[in-house]
């Protein structure tokens, strides 16, 4: 970056630091010229710096401004790369229709926001997320890091059925199947701001190793799919599969976000993490929070080794 980049983008942060620490009116802030360095930089960089000068400022941590005022400023934020923010429909009850997938849980915030603040472990790759729920995750990831494509999914008929609302609701197109995805392969351009994004019927016990290696993933999520030790032994066989689905590649990162309800359901995870020849390794924690979910929550991510 010129001299007289760095300067500009300097006064740019501390015209965001002043105001945010001053719990300045939101329409006082300088979106202009964060637009214009927007199109003129690295985004995800300038966003990270923001976020440091104003929700996890040394001060704002000690003394934090109102909730109400920090989720209008990361509203507001998180709309400046893509113009749109984040826009979710779901389910008032938390089991409706036979699933607790029509709404977001808390791991689903805590992992949209480690992402946020890791997007080169996005950027340009191939995501498959498995158990998308209401989408939240996934959408945060599709606006704020760049994937190259975006695969959401889940098996439950209702679920599907909003998950392709919310996407389209946030402006995305939807791609039929996944066997468009063949076509999409060739070179990434940095042109390509848009993911390529499809929502995926995937049930976990009848899943076969090739259906997997068709969404030829990079990276692999899920959060918070650990609730009963069922769907935990349908995780660890899912990702037994996708650990020899690329034989002749690299294979995916994963990452596995949940809250801990229950430690022997965790402790399931692990011991049958073990025993499927998975290493796995923890994620440090965040050290300031940017979305609203349950205070005494104990959340945690791993990072699999496929």
């Amino acid at each position: 970056m010129a001299p007289e980049e760095r300067a500009d983008a300097a006064r740019l942060l501390r015209g965001f630091e002043r105001r945010f620490l001053a719990a300045r009116a939101l329409r006082s802030f300088p979106w202009q010229s964060l637009e214009e360095k927007l199109r003129d930089s690295s985004g995800s960089e300038l966003l990270l710096d923001i976020l440091q000068k104003t929700v996890k400022h040394p001060l704002c941590v000690k003394h934090p401004p109102s909730m109400k005022y920090s989720r209008s400023f990361l509203s507001e934020l998180i709309r400046k790369p893509s113009g749109d923010s984040v826009t979710l429909c779901e389910s008032t009850a938390i089991v409706s229709h036979g699933t607790t997938g029509l709404v977001t849980w808390n791991a689903a915030l805590y992992l949209a926001e480690w992402a946020v603040e890791n997007p080169a472990v996005f950027a340009h790759r191939m995501v498959l997320e498995l158990g998308s729920g209401a989408g939240l995750t996934g959408l945060a990831i599709c606006k704020t890091c760049r994937p190259r494509a975006y695969v959401f999914s889940d098996c439950h008929s209702h679920v599907l059925e909003q998950l392709r609302g919310n996407v389209l609701l946030n402006g995305f197109s939807l791609e039929p199947s996944i066997d468009a995805w063949a076509q999409h392969l060739g070179p990434h351009t940095p042109e390509a701001e848009r993911p390529w994004v499809t929502v995926a019927r995937l049930d976990w016990d009848t899943v076969t190793a090739p259906q997997l290696a068709a969404f030829q993933p990079d990276v692999v999520l899920a959060a918070d799919v650990l609730y009963c030790p069922e769907t935990v032994l349908s995780l660890v066989g899912v990702l037994r599969k996708l650990s020899t689905c690329r034989k002749d590649q690299r294979a995916p990162d994963a990452y596995v976000a949940f809250t801990i309800r229950n430690p022997e359901t965790c402790q399931l995870f692990t011991t049958e993490l073990g025993q499927a020849g998975i290493p796995w390794e923890e994620v440090p924690h965040h050290d300031q929070k940017l979305f609203p979910y349950e205070e005494h929550s104990e959340m945690a991510i791993l990072k699999l080794t496929l």
